[in-house]
């Protein structure tokens, strides 16, 4: 399967959130999904506060640097990401919005450790919350534990206020290929494509799922699906080569290859060998 690489993060945050691609097992890498901070497909922000007095004011404060910190995350700017979340916890120590944020910009640091606790005591906050659920699920899974990732996936599950659950199906079925249930995997995978026939996770990891179980034209299709849904990473182009050479058209496999090391320049090597096979 696809070998190595770091991992690769693209947004998507909890209410929020971000896309995250995160380096797999010794044998491939995975996508993950949180919700994504671009698009508006998060909780707003700015709650309404039935109050008349200086708690307004609070809360609206509040809300402005929780605004701030947002905008500085999408501009890349994690410390001060950082310092507005921290402005908006000096006056709500319970905003889990801001751990979230504190923990988005902490993982794009590279400050994974910390993150890991922005997002636990988030989750901590907001127990029934899906999207905070599913964030903390994310940080297990990328730090391989993805066994113990799949009680926080379903806690997400549970939540019925949650507005995409297609989202949080999809990373514990990669997270189940990652810890080598397969079973489950299939099933969480092929619900997340039920609710979503165009979920790039779920596609990307069932094409997975198919070719380490040997059945190639079945993994083409979903490697196909995957591609056409989102644009392509490393993995999933070498993903897509490998099947094509185990179907023995190798034309097709050395396009892969090539157009993996074109868009992807700084990836020395193919995880192949230098002819572009194994």
């Amino acid at each position: 399967m696809a070998r190595g690489g770091s991992r690769r993060r693209i947004l998507r945050l909890s209410l929020f959130v971000l896309v995250v691609l995160v380096a797999a097992s010794a044998c491939s890498k995975l996508t993950f999904v949180r919700q994504d901070f671009s698009r508006g497909d998060y909780d707003q922000i700015a709650r309404k506060v039935e109050v008349n007095d200086d708690k307004r004011d609070k809360a609206s404060s509040a809300r402005m640097h929780l605004q701030r910190a947002q905008e500085k995350l999408l501009a890349g700017d994690y410390p001060a990401t950082e310092r507005e979340a921290r402005q908006a916890l000096k006056i709500d120590p319970r905003s889990v919005d801001a751990y979230t944020l504190m923990g988005a910009a902490a993982e794009r640091s590279g400050a994974t450790t910390q993150a890991g606790e922005h997002y636990r005591r988030a989750a901590e906050l907001a127990p029934t919350s899906g999207g905070v659920l599913n964030n903390y699920g994310v940080w297990l899974c990328g730090q391989g534990r993805a066994a113990e990732s799949l009680a926080w996936f379903d806690r997400a599950l549970a939540d019925t206020s949650y507005q995409t659950p297609a989202m949080a199906l999809a990373n514990a079925g990669s997270c189940a290929l990652r810890a080598g249930q397969d079973a489950r995997a299939a099933r969480n995978l092929r619900d997340a494509i039920a609710l979503d026939p165009a979920n790039p996770v779920a596609l990307g990891a069932l094409a997975e799922l198919e070719f380490r179980q040997g059945r190639a034209f079945e993994a083409r299709a979903f490697s196909e699906r995957r591609l056409a849904a989102a644009p392509a990473d490393r993995s999933a182009l070498l993903l897509a080569s490998q099947i094509e050479q185990k179907l023995g058209d190798t034309a097709a496999a050395a396009r892969y290859v090539q157009r993996m090391r074109a868009e992807f320049p700084e990836t020395q090597g193919s995880g192949m060998g230098d002819d572009g096979r194994r």
